[in-house]
């Protein structure tokens, strides 16, 4: 009989906190079924396995990271929005790596719910772009190169590769400048979107 109170959401929950503290990489589902308290075959009465659980926290991670971000710009526009949609994006990774290492992967085909978390994660983005007057394949270029930066940056700074002495915050400062430049000579009417 399953364990009172043990549910699949609160194994995901568990098995995101055990993904922060060790990894995602040296999650294991033992791990999961010692912090849950059940034994090992327990735990496969709430979860299929160990890619069921971390597509479960990929799913638990976006919507997270969805909400941070939406929260972070609510109000606000242009490079304001760029700005507070960066620093939520790398702060989210580095409290919850473990999850965030979760989140970066691409639904599966076929997977409806993953996919749908995923839309409202990129929706979100797209209105924190509004400013740069972005449509159809341009804003899709800028949100790839938007997360591909702060992923670059994130990842790197999260395994501490950064090992010169300048300012890790004013780095990140410049980058952000960096995409609202070239966000601003993508928009429509701009010099160099006619060029």
């Amino acid at each position: 009989m399953p364990r009172a109170g043990l549910t699949p959401e609160r194994v995901i929950a568990e098995a995101a906190a055990v993904a922060d503290e060790a990894g995602l990489e040296r999650l294991t589902l033992a791990a999961v079924a010692k912090r849950c308290g059940v034994s090992l075959p327990g735990l496969y009465k709430h979860v299929e396995g160990l890619d069921a659980v971390k597509r479960g926290i990929a799913i638990l991670a976006v919507g997270e990271m969805t909400a941070r971000l939406a929260a972070a710009t609510s109000g606000v526009t242009g490079r304001d929005a760029l700005a507070e949609l960066s620093a939520a994006y790398r702060a989210y990774a580095a409290a919850r790596p473990g999850r965030y290492a979760a989140s970066v992967r691409a639904p599966a085909p076929g997977d409806g719910e993953h996919a749908a978390v995923a839309e409202q994660a990129v929706a979100v983005v797209a209105s924190a772009f509004k400013g740069y007057r972005l449509e159809g394949g341009d804003l899709v270029h800028a949100i790839r190169m938007w997360r591909i930066a702060c992923h670059g940056f994130a990842s790197l700074e999260g395994e501490t590769a950064f090992g010169l002495p300048e300012s890790l915050d004013e780095t990140f400062g410049r980058l952000v400048d960096a995409l609202d430049e070239a966000f601003r000579r993508m928009a429509p009417g701009s010099p160099s979107s006619e060029a």
